[in-house]
């Protein structure tokens, strides 16, 4: 028989002890408590980008799915991920212009949506509630996407995971397509943690609008003026959070004091692959918008998001759009826009000010040039997704390309990344001039792009030679 005088409060600090660590295992997460594994199980699945998956789309109507596209509404399906089934997920079709176009042309091969928890609270595949199927519209190489978000997460900026997956429609062949991580909860929790911030999606309603708030531009304190923002809010938002991210752009406004609001390594080196990939359906491109922001205790960053027209395949909407591979090749990396762009885009010119930001900016296009691409990390990471992605393009029953050209437009695509290189490089070393006027000053150093055909990754044409391709396997599926 157990005897010691203590014996009372032993017993009472050992319950006390057992009850704390109970409330510790259920309710540790809410507390803050990371788990011992920071990457979610989905991670390790579906975007394990060393081979590619297989989606099978299951659901009753395709056609009428197909036929009601512009509507932009969820329907329920069962999803077989690499043979795993998921009923009951929200399908819906994504896009803006590509959307509009693919409808336009008479095609229906569209990218997609699918979020697990839309008509079930709490669905998810291993922990992601959200991603979606990326079509590659209007790239022919299919690496345009994957190849950014590959830059953007050598340089340490929290980016969507992808990987690629052969999608079916009933069993019936589909094409290869992009499966990316949306940026919601799931994608939160894994780059920020339990205790993550506010996620917005910036985006006009009509691009002939001032659309000030989607620039990031500080225009009151009334919420009201930032409908462009808070009504694209990822999750629900409190007036406290609202006045938070108002107050980081206010302090953005004025030009000082920036680290108070802003997380300004963070942005350099999001803007650093910005302006390499020459994205100008972007921030600081003609439309000002596809890219997520990101606020957390009144700090601010921006986070990457569409690059289907990036790498200088970008005209749509501007008024004298620049064809000329010379150009855009050696688009000067010290004012990446025109003035009128810039002065309207304070997070990338309030921060290039200061010489300090300004020489870490250079920095850090020194790190990508010299660690990436000179050091052939580039090459090896093409070279092995294109080998492993061969196969699938040439048997893709909806490309949007004949498989000679996909090859053509992956050939491409290394030739204007190794030149888009050699040029900063120069603009680094001082050699060839970092600024527009510069350049328009002084061509004579300028890099060669006459091996350059920009519409070789992909154009308007290739969309009339789809159709025929796309409608056959419409109808093998509606069989």
């Amino acid at each position: 028989m157990l005897k010691h005088k203590y014996i009372d409060k032993i017993c009472i600090i050992a319950i006390i002890i057992a009850m704390l660590l109970t409330i510790l295992l259920i309710f540790g997460e809410q507390l803050g408590i990371q788990k011992a594994s920071s990457s979610p199980a989905y991670t390790k699945r579906l975007f394990d980008d060393s081979k590619v998956h297989t989606i099978d789309i299951q659901l009753e109507n395709f056609d009428s799915f197909i036929k009601n596209v512009q509507l932009e509404e969820y329907t329920s399906c069962t999803v077989v991920i690499d043979g795993e089934s998921f009923h009951q997920v929200g399908l819906r079709t994504k896009g803006n212009n590509s959307l509009r176009l693919t409808n336009e042309y008479g095609l229906s091969r569209y990218s997609m949506k699918l979020e697990f928890d839309h008509f079930i609270g709490g669905n998810n595949y291993y922990g992601l509630d959200k991603f979606s199927l990326d079509a590659s519209f209007q790239d022919n190489s299919y690496l345009k996407t994957y190849l950014t978000y590959d830059m953007m997460d050598f340089m340490g900026v929290p980016s969507p995971l992808c990987s690629y997956v052969w999608v079916t429609i009933n069993n019936k062949p589909w094409g290869l397509f992009l499966a990316i991580e949306e940026p919601e909860e799931s994608f939160a929790k894994r780059c920020f943690g339990n205790n993550y911030g506010e996620i917005y999606k910036p985006d006009y309603r009509s691009l002939n609008d001032e659309n000030a708030d989607v620039a990031l531009k500080y225009i009151d304190d009334n919420p009201d003026s930032y409908d462009n923002i808070f009504r694209n809010a990822k999750f629900k938002t409190s007036s406290a959070d609202k006045q938070r991210l108002i107050k980081a752009l206010k302090i953005l406004s004025t030009g000082d004091n920036l680290e108070t609001a802003i997380n300004i390594d963070e942005v350099l080196r999001y803007f650093t692959v910005q302006v390499f990939v020459m994205n100008w359906d972007s921030y600081i491109g003609h439309t000002g918008h596809n890219y997520f922001l990101y606020e957390q205790d009144g700090i601010i960053s921006i986070l990457p998001w569409d690059y289907n027209l990036a790498f200088g395949t970008y005209a749509l909407g501007m008024t004298n759009p620049i064809k000329d591979p010379k150009i855009l090749i050696n688009y000067p990396i010290n004012t990446p826009a025109e003035g009128s762009i810039m002065l309207n885009r304070p997070l990338y010119h309030n921060l290039m000010k200061h010489d300090e930001y300004f020489n870490k900016y250079h920095e850090y296009f020194n790190k990508l040039i010299s660690e990436y691409f000179e050091s052939k990390q580039f090459e090896v990471t093409l070279h092995r997704t294109s080998e492993m992605i061969a196969t699938y393009v040439k048997n893709d029953p909806t490309a949007f390309c004949s498989y000679e050209n996909h090859i053509l437009a992956v050939d491409m695509l290394k030739n204007i990344c190794l030149l888009r290189a050699q040029s900063i490089r120069g603009q680094l070393n001082g050699d060839i001039p970092a600024t527009i006027s510069g350049q328009q000053d002084n061509k004579t150093n300028l890099i060669d792009t006459s091996s350059i055909n920009l519409e070789d990754l992909g154009d308007f044409e290739d969309l009339k030679s789809a159709k025929a391709r796309q409608d056959t396997a419409l109808a093998k599926i509606l069989e």
